[in-house]
């Protein structure tokens, strides 16, 4: 059974920083897709960012050279370094994992609520 634990929300001043870790336990194969997600109240889920298991990424355009993404596949780890926050980037933020190996399936962590004071 594959699960999803992220941590690293919090609340910080706009202008600041904060990373998110997201540790992933299971079968997940080595070949994956991992990604942050995020939903503000009131709005729907969105992406923010994904990465492959061979490294490439991909980003929203509202968060593109603000936002890294980055995974370490020894420790099934994928983590977001979020920097220059801004009041709008409050939301929960979820961890995903696209599973290919073993055939396709998703899979989502409970989330983690990061705030954004202005």
């Amino acid at each position: 059974q594959v699960q999803l634990a992220e941590s690293g929300g919090g609340l910080v001043q706009a202008g600041g920083s904060l990373r998110l870790s997201c540790v992933v336990s299971g079968s997940i194969g080595s070949i994956n897709v991992m990604g942050w997600y995020r939903q503000a109240p009131g709005k729907q889920r969105e992406l923010v960012a994904t990465i492959t298991s061979g490294g490439s990424t991909n980003y929203a355009d509202s968060v593109e050279g603000r936002f890294t993404i980055s995974r370490d596949n020894t420790k099934n780890t994928a983590y977001l370094q979020m920097n220059s926050l801004k009041p709008e980037d409050t939301a929960v933020y979820y961890c995903n994992i696209k599973r290919v190996t073993f055939g396709i399936a998703y899979y989502w962590g409970q989330g983690t609520q990061v705030t954004v004071s202005s």
